[in-house]
């Protein structure tokens, strides 16, 4: 029979003791049995770790070496076998893998050679605890996952009727009441199970198995009503009238009961119509536990109106905060005190207040309900202080020129430079309130990204921005030609459309497209069986690893950022190598078969754990010199000694060997001499330095380097394809962004446009699913827990911050480098002798040549520069609250769809956590970039000392 786990809380395992006397029980599973029962006199255990899910054999075989002699002995009243080599097998190898046969093979023979072991007063009961999907995961909701095999046997026949035509699906709470009653211990009191009777019929005649069915179902349903009460008087939260019913059905069936044993008692022949009241009392009784279980089912999924709509409100007015925010930040001087933090301050005292309201009123804290209104509190003070001291700015338009002052044109221009964005925005969130188009984001999210570049190119084209105009004679016919700018950013934009479409082959399905197969790069190494794959599959993916180090690298050699010997730097230089050696040998060993191995399979299972280990040790090296000196900068001292640094002159040069050495020379002294004539006797720059043009840029590139080695480690090797790609579409839309900006002649150089930052945070949404994952739980990475773990966890905070890391890898990487969006204009700033100007006065040159600064222009402006990443975090968290609020909204106005469990409901949730792990990781980023200016401003206060 299989047993649906569908909607119904699962119970904890009963428990080793088996009796009324407590006799002895033997355990020979996983640790998990020792955990939730420990030995005692009376019960005997015998257990082997359970959470190396690459061991397939060594639980299984010690549990055959010790079941078929226990069973023997007869010295039991329950025995558990816990095998775990099927459910082992299937995480790392896949339900279809010949190594799955394998272990089906032993369990069938195990079965074979046990049912020959065993007495006729024995009953074997053979359950899963949960089913499996394609690829071999379960934690989630689909029918895959939460229907299992169960399957009941006894030497000695159990039912009175044969078996029935189709397997009945029975919920698996009602193994709770059935295996408590067939061991002859109570029902455990939060039971809301109904028993399976067909086990209690005996072998004597339909009155007498109707009369030990009826004894089951009212022992059954009265330990139901006893918790029905008792819980009813704590919560509080069943419905009364409900409860009522419930009580007087119960009561009428225990009336009718008591009646039926009292004409049944002493009577040797039973009438007809006493055998069609035990027939219609047993449905009473079951009728009375179903609905009970139903009013249960349904009291644990409440909804509450008003507080929904005051969490939307409040969501809605944070989105609202942060887009005015953004506005003003750059056009008040005295922004973050009045806008900032006086608002701040009144939702602390709010929050005080309230706390000491209810400590002296004696009721209870509900923290809920005092952060909710602290964060009211604080947003009303937020808009009285902007509404007050900027009346102006009320329509969020004071800083730009009145519409009625421009032309129609521009106007259009400046509506159709946010519409675009905001428009694509807007569509995005307005695609969550139905089930098809969240069902198919996977290929949404990608669409809306290739949409808003594109449209983003013809917006450059409409404004006439592409083009340059030739001649007067041209210029009266109408031709013009594109600049040589338009061809890169071109270049870029199809290669941002290829990585998107790339980016198509690394999905997972979902259970509401049944004809959708999942990508095969999702599944590990050690799931293919042709042996020539598997290794070109690890031989590319350890290529695209070293090829992500060498283009890391060579970046920041280009830009003077590897010519110090700083820890950091030699940590880039050879630290970065060894990371990308560990992970290679990590998943050499994960991804090999246990026949392979033979004697080395000690020496594997440690090596599985030390490598993973070593690279979160280099990680967490790295970072912590990121954070301590995150300057990669060399300076060099180019002061002259006090002779001439030319070779005197000694005659005509002989060779030329002579020239080659004289004429740079001569050459060098030109050079200073007339750059010291044009500062007329001012001092001369006596320091070089390297690589500070791109100091800010250089420490995010490297921590976003290390965390996407750490993140591919909790992947599948294969997925390493997908961070690639990754990488590659963020570089690309930064050179796009880089690209439209200068050719739209942007004069705001600290502000960051929407189309940007929009367009950032779909590219992450876009990876979400282009790494396997999905918005359900189906589609969780739950091997990742486990990564550089042989043993059980000893908490649930490790495995949960691996598995979420995974999860929302996409988030943490896209949000960590969002101020590369300010930085990237200014690294790649265009020298004054790539671009074609007019000849000017030496002097004029010079002046050029110092204002090729890159990123020392953020120096120029500290409080321009604060302001910017200030303003740059308030619209990154604008958009994704605004995403948040579409899911937040959709699940409460859809609360009653039929969808809203399988959909709306999970949906909410990843948008949630993925809302506070970007959050986060938005804040850890700037922070990132304050603490290497901070450093900046350290390195020329000592420099100014020399």
């Amino acid at each position: 029979m299989p047993a649906s786990t569908a909607s119904e809380p699962i119970p904890p395992p009963p428990p080793c003791s088996a009796s009324r006397a407590s006799p002895p029980a033997h355990c020979p599973p996983s640790s998990t049995w020792a955990a939730t029962s420990p030995p005692t006199p009376s019960r005997r255990t015998t257990c082997w770790h359970r959470w190396c899910r690459t061991d397939l054999h060594t639980v299984d075989d010690g549990i055959l070496q010790h079941l078929y002699p226990t069973v023997d002995s007869g010295e039991w009243d329950l025995l558990i076998a816990h095998f775990l080599g099927v459910d082992h097998c299937g995480h790392k190898h896949g339900p279809d893998h010949p190594e799955m046969a394998k272990k089906l093979t032993q369990m069938n023979e195990m079965l074979r050679s046990l049912v020959d072991h065993l007495g006729n007063d024995t009953l074997l009961l053979v359950a899963g605890d949960h089913g499996m999907t394609e690829t071999g995961d379960h934690g989630g909701d689909s029918e895959k996952e939460v229907n299992a095999a169960l399957f009941v046997y006894s030497k000695t026949p159990l039912f009175g009727t044969g078996p029935p035509e189709e397997p009945e699906a029975v919920p698996q709470v009602n193994l709770v009441p059935t295996v408590a009653l067939l061991l002859g211990v109570p029902i455990p009191y939060s039971n809301i199970g109904e028993v399976m009777a067909e086990l209690f019929s005996g072998d004597g005649d339909a009155v007498s198995a109707a009369l030990q069915q009826l004894s089951v179902y009212h022992i059954n349903a009265k330990q139901v009503d006893r918790f029905l009460h008792s819980y009813s008087l704590v919560a509080q939260d069943l419905p009364a009238e409900q409860l009522q019913h419930l009580q007087e059905l119960f009561s009428s069936a225990v009336e009718e009961h008591a009646q039926l044993l009292a004409q049944v008692q002493g009577v040797t022949l039973v009438p007809p119509e006493l055998e069609s009241r035990l027939g219609s009392l047993i449905g009473r009784f079951q009728l009375y536990l179903r609905e009970a279980r139903a009013v249960c089912t349904q009291s644990w999924a409440r909804f509450h109106p008003l507080r929904m709509v005051g969490g939307c409100t409040l969501i809605a007015a944070s989105c609202l905060l942060c887009y005015v925010a953004s506005e003003l930040a750059a056009a008040s001087d005295s922004f973050y005190r009045s806008c900032l933090l006086y608002p701040l301050l009144w939702g602390l005292v709010v929050a005080v207040l309230l706390g000491l309201a209810r400590a002296f009123t004696q009721e209870g804290l509900d923290l809920l309900l005092v952060l909710s209104w602290a964060a009211a509190a604080s947003q009303l003070g937020f808009f009285w202080h902007w509404w007050g001291r900027h009346p102006k700015r009320a329509r969020l338009a004071g800083s730009q020129p009145p519409l009625a002052s421009i032309g129609l044109r521009q106007r259009l221009r400046a509506w159709l430079g946010l519409a675009f964005p905001m428009g694509i925005l807007l569509f995005r969130c307005g695609a969550m309130f139905s089930d098809s188009f969240v069902v198919a984001e996977a290929r949404v999210a990608p669409f809306l990204l290739a949409s808003l570049v594109m449209l983003l190119v013809g917006k450059l084209h409409w404004d006439g921005r592409l083009t340059v105009s030739e001649g007067p004679r041209q210029q009266l016919l109408g031709f013009s030609s594109y600049r040589r700018e338009i061809w890169y950013l071109l270049c870029f934009v199809a290669m941002l459309l290829v990585c998107v479409r790339l980016s198509g082959f690394f999905h997972q399905c979902r259970e509401e497209i049944p004809q959708c197969r999942p990508s095969l790069f999702l599944s590990p190494l050690a799931s293919l069986r042709n042996t020539r794959a598997k290794n070109l599959f690890y031989l590319l993916c350890v290529a695209l690893l070293a090829g992500l180090v060498y283009a890391v690298r060579s970046w920041l050699r280009h830009y003077g950022n590897l010519n110090s010997s700083d820890p950091l730097v030699l940590f880039v230089r050879w630290g970065f190598p060894l990371v990308v050696l560990c992970i290679a040998c990590f998943w050499a060993v994960a991804s090999s078969t246990d026949d392979s191995l033979g004697k080395l399979q000690e020496l594997v299972q440690v090596a599985v754990v030390a490598f993973p280990w070593a690279v979160y040790g280099l990680a967490s090296m790295g970072l912590l010199l990121l954070l301590c000196n995150p300057m990669t900068v060399f300076a060099k001292d180019t002061r002259e000694s006090a002779g001439s640094i030319v070779t005197p002159y000694l005659g005509v040069p002989s060779s030329e060997v002579d020239f080659l050495h004289v004429i740079p020379q001569i050459y060098k002294r030109m050079q200073e001499s007339q750059k010291s004539r044009l500062e007329r006797g001012s001092c001369k720059a006596t320091v070089a330095a390297y690589g500070l043009g791109s100091v800010y840029s250089a420490a995010l590139v490297i921590a976003l380097t290390l965390l996407g080695f750490l993140l591919m480690l909790l992947h599948s090797e294969r997925l390493s394809l997908a961070f690639l790609l990754l990488f590659l579409e963020a570089f690309m839309l930064l050179h796009i962004h880089t690209r439209a900006r200068g050719l739209a002649g942007d004069a705001e150089p600290f502000s960051v446009p929407w189309y940007a930052v929009i367009s950032w945070l779909l590219a992450a949404s876009q990876f979400f699913y282009s790494t396997g994952h999905q918005p359900i739980f189906p589609a969780i990475h739950w091997n990742a827990a486990f990564v550089g773990f042989h043993l059980d966890h000893g908490t649930n905070l490790l495995p949960a911050v691996l598995v979420g890391a995974n999860t929302f890898a996409s988030h943490i990487l896209f949000a960590v480098g969002c101020p590369l969006l300010l930085l990237w204009p200014f690294v790649c700033e265009m020298p004054s002798s790539q671009r074609k100007k007019p000849k000017k006065e030496p002097r004029e040159e010079l002046q050029e040549v110092e204002e090729h600064m890159m990123e020392m222009r953020l120096r120029e402006s500290p409080e321009k520069f604060s302001t910017a990443l200030l303003q740059l975090g308030l619209k990154y968290l604008f958009v994704l609250g605004t995403q948040l609020l579409a899911c937040v909204c959709a699940a409460m106005i859809l609360r009653r769809h039929l969808m809203v469990w399988k959909v709306f409901a999970p949906k909410f949730l990843f948008e949630s956590l993925g809302f506070v792990v970007s959050s986060i990781c938005l804040l850890l980023g700037i922070s990132l970039v304050m603490r290497v200016d901070c450093a900046v401003s350290t390195w020329f206060s000592q420099l100014q000392l020399r």
